[in-house]
C-alpha cells in the first residue's frame, strides 16, 4: 500500500489557553488536491505550519511524505514546497532574481532549471520585470514559482489566490491540477467557497476543529439535513424572518435577490409556501435549490 503524502494524528496546537488547532486527523493520498476550507482564525495557517516543522505540536504528530514533520523537518522540507499567505519576493529584484535567489537556496542553480520554471508559469516574459511592479496575480505566479523550483512531491498553498481577480484564480487552479496530473500533491487552503468545488476532496475548519473532509459530493449528499430552496417572495427580510421562526425550517438566509433556506426531509414548496401566505407575504417562486459547500459550511459550523 501506497504511504500517504500526508498523515497527521491527533495534531494539536495550543497558545497558552488558547486551542488554535484542536485534535485533528486527516490523511492525504499522493497526487490528491486536498482543499482546507475555513474563515480566517480557523486554524488552517497552524495546521500547516505544523506539517512543515514550524510550530511544534502541543499534542499528536504527523507524518508527511513518509517522515516526521517536526523531528525530520528538513527532510520534508527538501521534499515540500511551501507558498504562505505574504510570499516574501523582494520587490526590488527582477522576476529572474527572485527566482535565482531562492533556487540557490534550495540548491538549484541550473539556469535551464529555473527558466523552465519560469515558463511554467507564464513568466518567461516577464523575468526582466521588478517584482514590485507585477501586478497581484502575476506575483502569485511569482510566489509560485519559486515554491517550484525544487521540483517538490507536495505543495502547500496557503491562500494562493487571496487578492486576486476571478480569471486569475480559475488560470492559478488550472497550473494547480496540471501538477497534480503530473503526481504532485497540493494541500490548499482557501476561504473562497467556490474554489473548493475543483478540490477532489474537501476538509472544513471553524474555530480549530476539523468538521469533516470528504468529496464535495459526499459533503453535500450527507452533510446537509435536508433540502435546499430557493425561495423568491416580497418583501425579503420579512418573509425570512417568517421561515426561520418555522418549524421545519432549519437555515435560512438572503442570496442575492432571493431567501435560500435549508428545511427537514419531508417539507415541500406548498408547505413553505403556506408559512408566506399566513404571514400575508407573496411569494414569486419556491424551486429546489442545487446544494454548495457553503450551505455544507454554514450547516456544520451550527452544529
Amino acid at each position: 500500500m501506497t504511504e500517504p503524502a500526508i498523515l497527521a494524528l491527533n495534531l494539536t496546537r495550543r497558545f497558552g489557553e488558547f486551542v488554535a488547532v484542536d485534535h485533528i486527523s486527516f490523511e492525504v493520498p499522493r497526487g490528491e488536491v486536498v482543499g482546507y476550507l475555513g474563515p480566517n482564525g480557523s486554524g488552517k495557517t497552524t495546521t500547516i505550519r505544523m506539517l512543515l516543522g514550524l510550530l511544534e505540536p502541543s499534542d499528536g504528530h504527523a507524518m508527511v511524505l513518509g517522515y516526521d514533520a517536526f523531528r525530520q523537518t528538513e527532510k520534508v522540507r527538501a521534499r515540500a514546497g511551501y507558498m504562505s499567505q505574504k510570499f516574501a519576493l523582494y520587490d526590488e529584484l527582477t522576476v529572474w532574481e527572485n527566482i535565482e535567489f531562492y533556487g540557490g537556496v534550495y540548491g538549484v542553480r541550473d539556469k535551464a532549471r529555473l527558466n523552465e520554471t519560469l515558463a511554467r508559469v507564464e513568466l518567461t516574459e516577464h523575468h526582466h520585470e521588478r517584482a514590485g511592479s507585477l501586478s497581484a496575480g502575476w506575483r502569485q505566479r511569482l510566489a509560485l514559482s519559486i515554491a517550484l523550483v525544487h521540483q517538490p512531491k507536495l505543495l502547500f498553498l496557503d491562500e494562493p489566490t487571496s487578492g486576486v481577480d476571478p480569471n486569475a484564480r480559475r488560470v492559478f487552479w488550472d497550473l494547480i491540477y496540471d501538477l497534480a496530473e503530473e503526481g504532485t500533491t497540493a494541500f490548499v487552503t482557501t476561504h473562497y467557497m467556490d474554489e473548493a468545488e475543483y478540490c477532489e476532496r474537501v476538509g472544513i475548519m471553524r474555530e480549530g476543529k476539523l468538521l469533516a473532509l470528504d468529496t464535495p459530493d459526499v459533503l453535500k449528499a450527507e452533510t446537509l439535513p435536508g433540502p435546499v430552496w430557493d425561495i423568491f417572495a416580497t418583501p425579503l427580510e420579512t418573509a425570512l424572518d417568517a421561515l426561520v421562526a418555522a418549524d421545519g425550517v432549519l437555515r435560512g438566509g438572503l442570496s442575492g435577490n432571493h431567501l435560500r433556506v435549508i428545511t427537514r426531509n419531508g417539507m415541500k414548496a406548498k408547505d413553505l409556501e403556506g408559512i408566506l401566505k399566513k404571514a400575508g407575504l407573496k411569494t414569486e417562486k419556491i424551486e429546489r435549490g442545487e446544494p454548495t459547500l457553503e450551505d455544507v459550511f454554514l450547516s456544520l459550523a451550527k452544529e
